[in-house]
């Protein structure tokens, strides 16, 4: 049986978790993030926190195939970035700080699976993710 890994993860500009408690999803604190649609309507938006699960939920609509921005709900800073999505190449990444270290990054366009993990230091963290996860 595969476990399914929750990251905790934290804002890449004020070091703040993001980690909302009281709304989970899939039985695990989500990610809680400030959200912006192409209709400049904006809201929360909360993701699911397990490793390649792509459950949302938000208070405003987030239509397929459109790109979104998402905001730190502490600093207000933007988490998009410059760097361009290599799965469906219309969306830039968003990226996310991992609590025990390493970077995890999503597409900000609705509906893309693209997501990757990067570490700095890939010995300590795996040793900090080993003792965490058990994996």
């Amino acid at each position: 049986m595969t476990k399914k890994v929750s990251l905790n993860v934290k804002c890449t500009h004020c070091n703040q978790s993001l980690m909302d408690y009281k709304k989970p999803i899939n039985e695990k604190p989500s990610v809680k993030v400030n959200v912006k649609n192409t209709d400049g309507d904006e809201g929360t938006l909360w993701l699911c926190s397990i490793y390649g699960c792509y459950d949302k939920v938000s208070d405003i609509t987030l239509a397929e195939d459109t790109r979104v921005v998402l905001g730190c709900p502490h600093c207000d800073e933007i988490l998009n970035t410059e760097i361009k999505c290599k799965e469906c190449s219309n969306g830039q990444m968003i990226k996310f700080n991992i609590e025990i270290g390493g970077v995890v990054a999503v597409c900000d366009v609705v509906g893309c699976p693209s997501h990757y993990v990067m570490f700095e230091d890939l010995t300590d963290t795996l040793r900090k993710f080993h003792l965490e996860y058990g994996v």
